[in-house]
């Protein structure tokens, strides 16, 4: 069994951050670790309140697991202000941490602004040049490169200059687009395109930590990049697909409907 570790803010209502990529980890056989950087006050409707760990305990959780357990991959998800930002850098960059996915993430989808605006040139400066792959939405991928992404060829354009910011791969996610699902992938030397069919469904909380941690998960299981993301991308379409009605608002992606549909568990 691998280990992971993510390194993320925590959602109390359970479908995105911590949650969603410890559910993905264990859904996908791999044993989940924790780093918690905040701490979110959430629900399906969206987030009411953040509140920041401060750096020294982000730190010493960090520390305490890579001294004590082999970590085959990690997947950084919400970092809110610049000083964890370059804790988590240092820390990692000190302990030899590989397969790194980092996931920018900035805004809910509920429009609550997740990153200090301060914090997001740190992000790049400190995270871009320790991840194996970076894998950003389309507003994400925006806001990095200062352009409107509404293409798929304006994704390329994207994904060429966020390896210029020192990413080796990128993985620009095109959920938000029209028509099929495409994400275009480039390795650093060669684009690919994963796409799968269009989900109509509301209930899409916690899709990009979700895909994400997929994708850490089959890269710690030896996958090579391509493959780790066309495995990433069945799966969260799977959850998606069988995305739960939880909340009056936006509900989780159903991260073990595998095991519910074998333990004989009705999504009706």
């Amino acid at each position: 069994m691998k280990n992971l570790l993510t390194i993320a803010g925590s959602d109390s209502c359970g479908g995105a951050g911590i949650q969603a990529d410890l559910k993905t980890f264990s859904a996908l056989g791999a044993y989940g670790m924790s780093v918690i950087t905040a701490v979110t006050a959430q629900n399906t409707r969206g987030v009411l309140s953040v509140r920041d760990l401060d750096s020294d305990i982000v730190r010493d959780q960090i520390d305490c697991l890579f001294e004590d357990i082999r970590i085959d991959a990690v997947k950084i998800g919400m970092v809110s202000n610049a000083e964890i930002i370059r804790t988590i850098g240092e820390r990692l960059g000190h302990h030899g941490a590989a397969r790194i996915v980092v996931d920018p993430v900035m805004v809910s989808k509920s429009g609550c602004h997740l990153l200090d605006p301060q914090a997001e040139a740190e992000l790049v400066r400190v995270l871009f040049p320790l991840a194996s792959v970076v894998t950003p939405n389309l507003f994400e991928t925006g806001v990095i490169t200062g352009e409107s992404i509404d293409s798929v060829d304006r994704m390329k354009q994207a994904a060429l200059k966020i390896c210029g910011l020192g990413a080796r791969a990128v993985v620009v996610k095109g959920g938000h687009l029209e028509g099929d699902a495409v994400d275009v992938v480039y390795d650093g030397r060669e684009f690919h395109y994963v796409s799968s069919k269009r989900i109509e469904t509301k209930n899409t909380h916690g899709t990009g930590c979700t895909y994400s941690s997929a994708i850490a998960a089959y890269l710690a299981q030896g996958y090579p990049l391509l493959e780790a993301v066309r495995a990433a991308k069945s799966y969260i379409t799977g959850a998606i697909e069988h995305a739960l009605e939880i909340g009056r608002g936006a509900g989780p992606t159903g991260h073990f409907y595998d095991l519910y549909r074998k333990a004989g568990v009705s999504y009706e």
